[in-house]
């Protein structure tokens, strides 16, 4: 199976290496900030250099701390990325000269088999040149002037990574020939919740490495970051997509500038998915910001599962299962039948069932009803129960279709729906939900008039 070549982003604290990261994928997917040591988890994303096409990591700034802290345990993930890669750029600040550190980093980079890019970036202007002949001391064959914020030098970078990435794009460019036939697109699966619910521990669960950083300090996760993991079962492989995100607190408790950055960038990930799983810690509870939670995810149309997590070490797990189940069918009542699942990050009890069903409520979400069996429904549904008649005067509603999936989108066609009742509303789609199949996941159903040209 054909890949594309993964280039790694590497050096110390708030050289630039997100700004970078986000120059070659085209968009501000890495969160960007004056203070150091923003960025904390590996982050991929597809990055474009004038034709080149290769998968590009931002990582960690590298800083020399105890494999047991926070700043250690990210520059254990920064190693990896590097040792994974089939390149990696070195990114030193070029006005600040060439500093411990980075001698330091030089030094394990020219121990590994990588090949290694050396780049002096921040390099736009005179205040860069002496940091860029500094650079030459670092003992690498090239170094590369950069300025990732304006930027500058990317047709040198095109040259040093071209030998790297141009066997893998051939070889890609074969392989696409076989994908003629090829099966739906991987599914977007994200997860989110409140900070320490488990989220980075069941993703590193699932796939089986410790590709997240984990611990017991909250909040650890600021970017969304996207995982690809292959799920195989019962002898086939499913493509799935993982994506963790910031734990998302109270809008009231929200003050620091790079809290608010990582929970917008969290709702950006959930606009991105197609299943969202809300990650509840069942030693907690259910609270109203779990609920708040999982009414933004259905209104951005997207198919929900709730997991209670922490199951192994819950008490009374039987009544806390069931008061969740009633809070939610009475705290979401536009959505009724939202899978609730009950799980454990750290032993892996039940991730099979929520993989199974999250493919499940995909399926649902992208469900399209033909137009005939539709509208035979539909007929029976208003037979059954008439619209009423406000002041007197009849609603007429004649037929309906399907608009779209990804929600499923419905338009009812008929005269004076604007004077239909939210009731009526309701029990159309309730009843979509039990004869049709869209159990569990958010339906939008919208009226149109029928103009009669001859009514004036």
């Amino acid at each position: 199976m054909s890949r594309r070549a993964t280039i790694a982003i590497v050096g110390r604290p708030n050289v630039g290496k997100s700004t970078l990261f986000n120059r070659l994928v085209g968009k501000r997917l890495a969160l960007v900030d004056d203070q150091p040591g923003v960025t904390r988890d590996r982050r991929e994303g597809d990055g474009k250099l004038l034709g080149l096409e290769f998968r590009i990591v931002d990582t960690a700034g590298f800083e020399d701390q105890d494999a047991a802290t926070l700043p250690g345990r990210m520059r254990v993930q920064t190693e990896k990325a590097v040792r994974e890669a089939d390149a990696a750029l070195f990114l030193i600040d070029a006005r600040a000269g060439v500093t411990p550190l980075d001698e330091e980093i030089a030094r394990w980079l020219r121990s590994e088999d990588t090949p290694i890019i050396l780049c002096a970036n921040k390099a736009e202007g005179k205040q860069g040149e002496a940091g860029l002949m500094e650079a030459w001391s670092l003992g690498f064959d090239t170094v590369l002037a950069l300025s990732a914020e304006h930027g500058e030098g990317l047709v040198e970078l095109f040259d040093a990574l071209r030998p790297v990435v141009e066997p893998f794009m051939d070889a890609e460019a074969e392989a696409s020939d076989d994908a003629a036939d090829a099966a739906p697109g991987p599914m977007k699966l994200a997860i989110v919740g409140r900070p320490n619910a488990g989220k980075s521990t069941l993703i590193n669960r699932m796939i089986g490495e410790d590709r997240l950083i984990t611990g017991p300090e909250a909040g650890i996760t600021r970017d969304s970051i996207r995982v690809d993991w292959r799920w195989e079962k019962d002898g086939a492989v499913h493509e799935i997509q993982l994506f963790d995100t910031a734990g998302m607190r109270k809008r009231a408790k929200v003050q620091d500038k790079l809290e608010k950055l990582s929970v917008a960038d969290a709702l950006h990930a959930v606009d991105f998915a197609e299943v969202v799983v809300l990650l509840l810690d069942a030693t907690k509870g259910l609270e109203a910001q779990d609920l708040r939670i999982a009414d933004r995810v259905l209104q951005e149309g997207r198919a929900l599962i709730v997991a209670l997590n922490k199951w192994d070490i819950a008490e009374d797990p039987s009544a806390l299962f069931n008061g969740v189940r009633t809070a939610l069918d009475d705290g979401l009542a536009q959505v009724k039948g939202v899978p609730v699942l009950s799980i454990s990050g750290a032993t892996g009890k039940g991730i099979d069932t929520l993989v199974r069903v999250a493919f499940e409520q995909r399926a649902i979400w992208t469900n399209r009803v033909p137009t005939a069996r539709l509208n035979r429904w539909f007929e029976g549904a208003v037979t059954a129960n008439p619209p009423p008649a406000p002041g007197g005067k009849r609603i007429k509603l004649r037929y309906i279709t399907q608009a779209r999936t990804r929600p499923p989108t419905f338009v009812v066609f008929g005269s004076r729906t604007d004077a239909l009742p939210g009731s009526y509303e309701r029990y159309l789609v309730n009843g979509m939900r039990k004869e049709l199949g869209f159990q569990g996941v958010p339906v939008r159903l919208n009226f149109r008039n029928s103009r009669n040209p001859y009514d004036e």
